[in-house]
């Protein structure tokens, strides 16, 4: 039972540190802040279902699927810094609340944002996948399994509370305040985007040219 429990700590532990609900929640609040509570709500509930199965048929398919595709976590983390970057740039000038969503794009645009880039690479990224596939690899019998299983959802539910209690924070901001915020933390995203992006380019280009660290 102690074995168990400890499992379920680490898990708990390093999928809250590494998906880190909290980062998140301003990127959220900024690419929803023209849909109502109902449509953000939704919008949570699809990118965390999302990011669950994706990071379950990472953790079960342990390395096949990168060897299938002939990718590698580092390269993930180069695409995903790429996008952070891009999506911080925009932040950083006040873009993404200028857009505006027509009734009849308002489903295809929370579908959207849902999968990319809420749930990949923002709540399932390269962090989350790979401690994922390490933990599965870990888990043995398979009850430490089911103890994994249950932890990705802890976390996630977790993640949806944060996100959903962004509604409330949007209303006590206000107009201006959010703006504030979204240039903050358009500047925080870039400095992760660049972190992100040269921690996978430098393995890639230690390979490369032979290096050792």
């Amino acid at each position: 039972m102690q074995e168990y429990l400890t499992f379920f700590l680490v898990s708990i532990t390093s999928f809250f540190t590494l998906i880190n609900p909290l980062s998140i929640m301003p990127v959220f609040m900024t690419m929803t802040g023209n849909l109502t509570v109902k449509q953000r709500n939704t919008t949570a509930v699809k990118a965390v279902l999302v990011a669950y199965f994706t990071l379950l048929a990472f953790a079960f398919s342990g390395q096949i699927l990168f060897q299938f595709f002939g990718i590698s976590v580092n390269s993930f983390r180069v695409v995903g810094g790429i996008i952070f970057f891009l999506m911080g740039q925009d932040m950083l000038q006040a873009r993404l609340t200028k857009v505006k969503i027509d009734k009849d794009a308002v489903k295809e645009y929370v579908t959207d944002i849902s999968i990319t880039p809420l749930a990949i690479p923002m709540i399932c990224g390269p962090g989350a996948i790979t401690n994922s596939i390490v933990l599965m690899e870990d888990a043995n019998p398979w009850e430490l399994k089911g103890v994994l299983v249950i932890s990705i959802l802890v976390v996630l539910l977790t993640t949806f509370l944060v996100l959903r209690s962004s509604s409330v924070i949007m209303k006590f901001l206000g107009a201006t305040g959010n703006k504030i915020m979204m240039r903050l933390m358009g500047l925080i995203v870039m400095v992760i985007a660049v972190e992100f992006f040269f921690s996978g380019l430098t393995p890639i280009l230690q390979g490369i040219f032979n290096i050792q660290p």
